[in-house]
């Protein structure tokens, strides 16, 4: 049987907006319909039946996919093994470099179903391992693609993957503007879609860290609403992390805490330690960011840190896990230790997103000036309100600017207290 079979199931189950868990449900598992749309499986003759009874198609439809293996196609079934394989491992560049192999074997066999899923993965692979330019490109070009017109639930991925590789790269403004388009796009699909759901992640996302955090939190509450006691335990839990997020970001502690607490219970690192490092990693960093000093706080921030360090993840989450440790040190007085750390992560600010750089150009101006260095804390200062203000980031520009006017005004009473003596 080819790759044909595979392929057409996995975008007819994409463009009805349903995961490999809801069109399995009750009869098949996620990781068999993850077989069959991967090619390493054979559909029987039953099941061909049960699937196009779910999809509501015609049996006879899903017979016509199954064509006899030419070698096109035994090469391109071969690629894609070895880009999972090679997701599987985490090694997200070799994953990219098999993914855009099966590509090119697709396009030259004019299999556009089959191109478009392997230069999707390639693109989720470059974002994975931080090549967010090049990513960005290979999304730009499959958003200009026919099959984004012609399937809404392709549209709406390819937008909120290029609106999350703009907010990466700090340009919140864009990321808002792009993951607008996926949630307008996305009311053209069934209400209960998984892909809906993603839309909405990654809006609330652009949206809290643009300072909108009342038009983030109206979002969470249809999250919240997509929700159900059917949906997977690993959703849940991640709609959970962001709804969190939000919370903490606006001061209400107690429900990002619940939210919280509710994530933990249901992402486990042992189904994905890398999802479970970045929970951890963002529950530490908007607790902090609300001045939340507690034991709780210092175990997210260690959960993470262990994490990462079996992950391996990229030089942005190690500096921003850096960037988390000199937080808790600056909230906890240890100053010196806090300058220490944050010089380092400085010297490297060029890996970090804008906002995020930005970030760090801020404490470390209010670490100095706590240690009563006011004239380097200045500069560090003007640096932060420059970055935030390059990422859209007006909340954290006001931020900056009362920081710096504080300094000012402390030079101006010191020189004439000076000049009155």
């Amino acid at each position: 049987m080819g790759n044909g079979f595979g392929e057409k199931l996995r975008a007819e189950r994409l463009e009805r907006g349903m995961t490999q868990a809801e069109l399995g449900k009750d009869l098949y598992s996620p990781s068999y319909i993850s077989l069959l749309e991967t090619g390493r499986r054979e559909p029987t003759a039953e099941v061909i039946e049960e699937l196009a009874r779910r999809l509501e198609l015609a049996p006879k439809a899903l017979e016509a996919w199954s064509q006899p293996i030419s070698i096109g196609d035994a090469e391109y079934v071969l690629a894609g093994l070895y880009a999972r394989q090679a997701w599987d491992l985490r090694d997200y560049p070799l994953a990219a470099s098999h993914a855009a192999s099966a590509a090119q074997i697709a396009l030259d066999a004019k299999n556009t179903s089959a191109w478009w899923n392997m230069t999707y993965m390639q693109a989720e692979c470059l974002l994975k391992h931080g090549d967010l330019k090049e990513c960005q490109q290979i999304i730009e070009r499959l958003i200009e693609h026919p099959m984004a017109r012609e399937s809404v639930g392709l549209g709406v991925r390819a937008r909120q993957m290029l609106a999350t590789v703009y907010q990466r790269q700090g340009q919140l403004s864009a990321a808002v503007d792009h993951a607008m388009e996926a949630m307008k796009l996305s009311e053209q699909l069934p209400k209960s879609s998984t892909i809906i759901t993603g839309a909405l992640r990654v809006l609330i996302g652009a949206l809290a860290e643009s300072g909108r955090l009342d038009q983030a939190w109206s979002y969470c509450q249809t999250l919240v609403a997509q929700v159900d006691e059917h949906s997977m335990s690993q959703l849940a839990g991640e709609v959970a992390w962001v709804v969190g997020n939000v919370a903490f970001m606006r001061h209400d502690y107690t429900e990002g805490v619940k939210h919280h607490e509710r994530a933990a219970r249901l992402l486990s690192p042992a189904n994905d330690i890398e999802l479970w490092a970045r929970f951890n990693k963002a529950s530490a960093a908007v607790r902090l960011s609300s001045g939340i000093v507690e034991p709780e706080t210092l175990s997210a921030i260690e959960r993470a840190e262990l994490a990462f360090s079996i992950v391996s993840g990229t030089k942005s989450d190690e500096l921003e896990v850096a960037f988390i440790r000199a937080r808790w040190l600056y909230l906890t007085g240890d100053i010196v230790a806090a300058v220490q750390k944050l010089r380092e992560i400085h010297a490297e600010r060029a890996e970090l997103a804008k906002h995020t750089a930005g970030e760090v150009s801020l404490l470390l101006g209010k670490s100095l000036k706590a240690s009563g260095e006011l004239d380097e804390a200045l500069v560090h200062l003007e640096e932060a309100q420059k970055s935030f203000a390059t990422a859209g980031a007006q909340d954290r520009v006001q931020q900056a600017l009362d920081a710096i006017l504080e300094i000012r005004l402390a030079q101006k009473r010191a020189a004439a207290a000076a000049k009155a003596s």
